[in-house]
């Protein structure tokens, strides 16, 4: 029989829910788990179906990646910040870019004007790329790159630096994001239209395979569905269908699943309800275990594991008495922690008001540090196993997450479900119900609808450089006044005719952009062949 859910004392019962809805009971004990086998539905970390982690030892063998994003102004500016970061503690880099570079147009395009540098670094050509990556150790760190539309340019032009620094492609590591989908569903820097857009990313796949094989060719991203509104059931299942999508497209294109699978990582966003999000860390792992296995005959080991990084949520951070984001911030941490995250990124307090400032960033950094050595989270492994409560929450999670899926699968499939707007619609819906919620104070925020400051203090923010398009773009021109234009347009050519035919397109990328072709060129040639997509 479930725990008693009635009245006490004569009062009525007090609901709760999490922020996906899922009612919270007052008392959760063994009768709430019966008939649930552990043997079934955890198995031992390291081991299907990786509910309670991806290794056996997890960090009590090594701690998760303290990858701290970073990206802003002239690819200068943010090797600085790489360089700081790294001084301070960090032990993996990601990269953010500029609209213009995720949107593959050059600093000096029209539509380029007033956003060049502005929530990221600007890439233009591999004039830059040389820059934004001078004097780190290519062959040690690995990278992360918060890039979709552009991937496989960026990571191409990665790849050319590593070369001249005498690194091979077989000792890079690093992400790519190159999760066109989500774009589709709830960011918006897309430029081809869908189906193209995943011939992309399956080229991507195959050529990493065979030229980098230690990279992460995709980064299925449940972050940016979570910012635009989603609840925690809807970011893994939106994520996982568009992570199926991605594996019957690479399966359609002739590649084995198990030559592509292990390589394939997940990006998820870390909220402030702590629980609900542990379960949803374990119940995404338990779900794509199943998923790989049943559904598409996975072999390795390697291709059935949730390997995911983790953002701490982007949009609960309030301009409204920024330092309460620094315990908002470490709230959703130690829930990505607790949650079994291979990477994290903690935010900066002050990004509700702009670019994180280098002190903000230095916090951030130093909460994942505390977190992680002091907290004793580390000490064993999937601490909250085993938990009436967790147990349940996780079965709750996971139920409603598949009943998504099933519905996306009715319509067709992740593609044809964002054709129709069905994820759209769905996200939108839950957006507005929690704006709502907040407005009608029944979710508290504080310092926002609850405990609010009538006097502010100034804050500081980060200092945007008015100069640096004008810079930027002078560099454009300088590097296509240098160039050979003939070998460029020769090498454009190439990779429009690879864009017609059913060659894989990254080859003659990376040969145009050895001849310094530049981000917006190649973007072009591909456009004039795959056209761009306009939204319904």
């Amino acid at each position: 029989m479930a725990a008693d859910n009635g009245s006490r004392n004569g009062r009525a019962p007090v609901e709760r829910r999490t922020d996906s809805g899922i009612e919270v009971r007052p008392l959760y004990t063994a009768d709430d788990l019966v008939g649930w086998d552990p043997a079934v539905e955890l198995g031992a970390p390291g081991s299907f179906p990786y509910t309670r982690g991806v290794h056996a030892e997890m960090y009590r063998r090594r701690l998760w990646t303290m990858r701290q994003y970073a990206g802003f102004g002239t690819a200068e500016a943010t090797n600085e910040r790489f360089k700081f970061l790294l001084a301070a503690g960090q032990t993996g880099l990601s990269c953010a870019f500029d609209l213009p570079t995720q949107m593959g147009y050059d600093s000096d395009h029209p539509r380029a004007e007033g956003e060049v540098g502005k929530v990221g670094v600007a890439i233009d050509s591999l004039t830059d790329m040389r820059l934004l990556l001078d004097g780190l150790p290519l062959d040690t760190v690995t990278t992360s790159m918060t890039i979709n539309a552009t991937a496989a340019i960026l990571l191409l032009l990665y790849q050319l630096v590593a070369e001249e620094q005498g690194v091979p492609g077989t000792k890079l590591g690093g992400t790519i994001q190159n999760d066109i989908l989500k774009e589709y569903v709830a960011r918006g820097t897309y430029v081809y239209p869908p189906r193209p857009s995943m011939r992309l990313i399956v080229d991507t796949f195959s050529y990493c395979a065979e030229h980098l094989p230690n990279w992460n060719t995709i980064s299925i991203s449940g972050y940016h569905i979570r910012e635009a509104g989603s609840t925690a059931v809807q970011e893994i299942a939106f994520t996982l269908a568009d992570g199926i999508a991605y594996v019957e497209a690479a399966i359609a294109a002739g590649l084995a699943v198990d030559d592509f699978a292990p390589r394939l990582s997940f990006f998820f966003n870390s909220h402030n309800n702590l629980f609900e999000e542990v379960a949803k860390f374990r119940a995404a792992r338990r779900m794509w275990a199943r998923i790989m296995t049943e559904r598409f005959g996975a072999k390795e080991e390697r291709s059935k594991v949730l390997r995911f990084h983790t953002q701490t949520g982007g949009s609960t951070l309030t301009a409204q008495q920024p330092e309460n984001n620094i315990v908002r911030v470490t709230v959703q941490a130690l829930a990505a922690t607790l949650g079994g995250t291979q990477s994290l990124h903690t935010n900066g307090f002050d990004e509700a008001l702009g670019l994180p400032t280098t002190r903000a960033a230095k916090i951030a950094l130093r909460t994942q540090q505390i977190v992680g050595y002091e907290s004793g989270v580390a000490d064993t492994v999937d601490p909250l196993a085993g938990s009436y409560f967790v147990e349940s929450l996780t079965d709750e999670v996971e139920r409603g997450a598949q009943a998504y899926l099933e519905r996306i699968d009715d319509l067709g499939g992740a593609v044809a479900a964002i054709e129709q707007r069905y994820m759209q619609d769905e996200i939108d819906a839950a957006a507005y119900a929690y704006a709502k919620a907040i407005d009608d104070g029944e979710k508290v925020v504080v310092g926002v609808n609850r405990f609010v400051d009538e006097a502010t203090e100034p804050q500081e923010v980060f200092p945007i450089d008015e100069e640096l398009q004008r810079a930027q773009v002078a560099r454009v021109g300088e590097v296509r006044a240098r160039r050979d234009q003939a070998a460029v347009d020769a090498a454009l050519d190439d990779v429009a005719a690879a864009a017609r035919g059913t060659q894989n397109v990254l080859p003659p990328m990376k040969e145009a952009l050895r001849r310094m072709a530049t981000l917006g060129e190649v973007s072009d040639a591909l456009r004039e062949v795959f056209g761009v997509y306009q939204p319904g």
